[in-house]
Formats: structure tokens, sequence, C-alpha cells
């Protein structure tokens, strides 16, 4: 499912406008965007968890000519799958 499919089926599941729903879910994923660029988690029981993780600089090699090279540090987005979910798919 793409982002379309998803406000298609959210405005024919509410009965609303595609519009309509196309202002949802922008602000749905603006919101948890926002929630977890600020260090927040953004939590949705029995859906799962976003959250950030930072990954300290590193040395690396280059696969080709072995060469170490440095590797900056990073922001990861996780999510983890809440145990409903989880559930469902199994």
């Amino acid at each position: 499912m793409n982002k379309g499919e998803l406000i298609s089926s959210v405005a024919a599941a509410a009965g609303i406008t595609k519009g309509q729903a196309t202002d949802a879910v922008n602000a749905v994923f603006g919101n948890i965007e926002s929630c977890i660029k600020g260090g927040d988690k953004a939590a949705f029981v029995g859906f799962g968890t976003f959250q950030t993780t930072r990954r300290a600089a590193r040395d690396g090699r280059n696969p080709a000519t072995g060469a170490t090279i440095k590797i900056p540090a990073k922001t990861l987005v996780k999510f983890k799958a809440g145990k409903a979910l989880t559930e469902a798919v199994n």
C-alpha cells in the first residue's frame, strides 16, 4: 500500500472526501515526524512505536581498496511493532 492507496482507503472507511482524507493522513504523518524529530517517542498501543536512535561515528573499510574510511554519526528512525500488530500478521 502506498500513500495514495492509504488516502483512498481512509476516505472510503470514514465516508469523507479524498481531499479531507489527504489532509488527515498528512497531519498524522506530520505529527509523527515532528514528535520523533524532537527526540520523543510516538507510541500507538496495539500498532507500534516510532523513535530515533543515534549511531556513533565509526571507522569502516572500503571493500574494493581496503582503505579505512570515516563513517559519520547519524540519527536513525526505528519502528517496533506492537503486540497486536505482530499477532495480526502471524
